[in-house]
C-alpha cells in the first residue's frame, strides 16, 4: 500500500484527485486538517510519510511546496504550470514516446499537462515528430472547454442563479495571445514559433474539444493518410483511440465528460482538415492524466482507479 498527500486537496483538481483515489486498490490516502492547510510544518510533516505527493496548488504556492518535501526520494506530481518546461522535471503525457513513459517512471519530479495544452499536444507532437508537418508550421488552435476549468470561483459564477447573461454564451478569452499553456504547447513538440490560441469557455460543467486547423496547401497530406499515421502513433495506448469524423457530424465537447480518456478525430477534406482532441478537462486533462502518472511512477496498471467507461459494463 502506498501512502498518498494530496498538497491543496480543497481545491477542484485535488477533490477530483481524491476522489478517484479513494477508490484505488493500492493507495491510502493522508489527509491534513482542515486548520493546518496552510501550516507549512503539519504540510511538510505529512508530505514525509508519504509515498506520493501531489501538488493542486497556484503557480507560486507549487513552487515553495516543492522545497517543503523532506527527501528527494518522494514522487511528487505538480498539476501547477510551474514546472512543465523545466527539463529537470518529467512531462507527465506517457503516450507521446517511450522516452516521455520511461522519464516518468523514472523521474521522482513529474510535471502534469495543462488541459488545453494536452488537446494541442497530442495532435501537434505526433504532426511533427512523424515528420508530417514542420516545426516551423503556423498552427492554431481553437479549445472549446467547460467552466470547471476555472476553478471554484468561475464554477460558482457559472452555478449563480443571478449570474450575468453572457455566461449563456460562449467566451473566448486570453485575448492577449499569452495564456499560461502556451510555452508548453510550443516547446514539447518542439515548434519554432507559438501557436495562435483561442480558448474558449462554455456553459457546460467538464470536456473539451481542442481542434487543429490544417491547410495542406504545399504539403503532402490527405485527412485519411494524417489518420492513419494518428492510429498507428498512438496504436497499443489505453486510454487515446483515433477516429473518423462522427456519422452526424457532430463533435460534442463534452463527450467524454466524467471520464480519462480521449478520442481524437480527424475530419475535412483533402484541402482543409480539423484534427480535434476529446476529453475531459478533469480527466485527462487534469486529475485523471495525474494518477495515470502516479499509476506508472510506481509500477502500477496505468488504468487503475481511472473513469475509462469499462468499469460501467
Amino acid at each position: 500500500m502506498f501512502s498518498v498527500f494530496i498538497d491543496g486537496q480543497a481545491g477542484t483538481a485535488g477533490l477530483q484527485l481524491k476522489r478517484r483515489l479513494e477508490g484505488h486498490p493500492h493507495v491510502k490516502l493522508l489527509e491534513i486538517d482542515e486548520r493546518d492547510r496552510k501550516d507549512d510544518i503539519a504540510r511538510a510533516r505529512l508530505m514525509a510519510r508519504a509515498d506520493v505527493v501531489f501538488l493542486c496548488l497556484p503557480d507560486d504556492e507549487a513552487r515553495k511546496a516543492v522545497k517543503l518535501v523532506p527527501s528527494p526520494d518522494k514522487i511528487v506530481i505538480d498539476t501547477s504550470t510551474a514546472h512543465r518546461v523545466n527539463p529537470d522535471w518529467a512531462y507527465g503525457f506517457s503516450e507521446l514516446s517511450e522516452t516521455h513513459r520511461a522519464a516518468i517512471a523514472s523521474k521522482k519530479l513529474i510535471a502534469n499537462p495543462g488541459c488545453h495544452a494536452t488537446g494541442f499536444i497530442s495532435i501537434a507532437y505526433p504532426l511533427v515528430k512523424l515528420g508530417l508537418l514542420p516545426a516551423d508550421y503556423a498552427f492554431s488552435c481553437h479549445s472549446i472547454t467547460g467552466y470547471s476549468g476555472g476553478g471554484k470561483k468561475m464554477i460558482a459564477q457559472y452555478e449563480d442563479a443571478g449570474r450575468d447573461e453572457f455566461l449563456s454564451s460562449p467566451r473566448q478569452y486570453a485575448l492577449s495571445q499569452a495564456h499560461k499553456h502556451l510555452p508548453e504547447m510550443t516547446a514539447i513538440p518542439g515548434l519554432t514559433q507559438s501557436p495562435i490560441f483561442n480558448p474558449i469557455v462554455c456553459d457546460f460543467y467538464s470536456g473539451m474539444a481542442v481542434s487543429v486547423p490544417l491547410n495542406t496547401r504545399g504539403l503532402n497530406l490527405t485527412a485519411d493518410g494524417i489518420r492513419r499515421s494518428l492510429e498507428d502513433f498512438y496504436a497499443g495506448s489505453e486510454l487515446i483511440e483515433v477516429e473518423k469524423a462522427p456519422d452526424d457530424g457532430f463533435i460534442p465537447a463534452n463527450l467524454l465528460s466524467g471520464r480519462d480518456g480521449m478520442k481524437i478525430f480527424v475530419c475535412g477534406n483533402d484541402e482543409r482538415i480539423t484534427v480535434t482532441s476529446v476529453f475531459d478537462n478533469l480527466g485527462k486533462g487534469a486529475a485523471g492524466a495525474a494518477v495515470q502518472n502516479m499509476n506508472i511512477a510506481l509500477g502500477l496498471d496505468e488504468r487503475l482507479a481511472l473513469r475509462t467507461g469499462e468499469e460501467n459494463k
